[in-house]
């Protein structure tokens, strides 16, 4: 009988725990199955019961579970879901069309894994020349150091790989949310000075994300 309370009492904490860690407001839910369904919604409570299972987990499972789960996401490009030739859409954008570019995909990823607490000085947007398709290309690389090989989140190989070995990505340049560095496959790179300042499209969405509220 005290066992069977102590495992009560442990199960009502560890809810309590739960339920005031969660990721995403009921107020958010309901702003996102207004605006995009009930799918989106249970997309948006899919991917904060994930969260809530990686809080304590290490940096590579988190990369590997947040990679899959937006890998789930169809593909599909701007003009099909926003009309428009050039379109980055926010995480919840994302989530609630369940489909988009290349740059939805990483947009999603990393600020899903930088709300998971993984630093930013380790995520980068990376441009690059998909060799295969001939054509520009974004990913989301890991750097665990600064000199380290990255890592990278792909949407079209799924698998988590050194950059080292994804001779079919050529890079460009990357940056996150304080400066842009000319890329190369092993470390940063070269920072470009006021590099940022001509990236107006990472503005614009760093305001719609305020903007939107979700």
């Amino acid at each position: 009988m005290r066992q069977k309370l102590f495992l009560l009492i442990a199960l009502v904490v560890v809810l309590t725990l739960y339920a005031g860690q969660e990721f995403f407001t009921q107020e958010v839910l309901k702003k996102v199955e207004v605006k995009y369904g009930g799918q989106a919604k249970r997309r948006v409570e899919a991917l904060n019961g994930l969260m809530l299972s990686l809080q304590a987990s290490p940096e590579p499972e988190k990369l590997e579970k947040v990679n899959n789960f937006f890998n789930q996401m169809r593909f599909a490009s701007d003009e099909e879901v926003w009309h428009q030739k050039d379109y980055w859409a926010t995480r919840m954008e994302f989530i609630g069309k369940g489909a988009g570019d290349c740059e939805d995909f990483v947009i999603a990823k990393y600020f899903t894994l930088k709300q998971l607490g993984i630093s930013t000085n380790k995520l980068f947007f990376t441009y690059v020349k998909a060799v295969k398709y001939q054509q520009s290309h974004m990913v989301l690389t890991y750097f665990e150091t600064p000199t380290s090989v990255p890592l990278v989140l792909d949407n079209i190989n799924f698998k988590i790989l050194p950059a080292t070995q994804r001779s079919d990505l050529i890079p460009v340049y990357s940056f996150n949310g304080d400066a842009l560095y000319l890329a190369k496959q092993q470390g940063l790179g070269q920072i470009v000075p006021s590099g940022m300042e001509k990236n107006k499209k990472w503005f614009e969405l760093v305001d719609k994300i305020r903007r939107e509220g979700l």
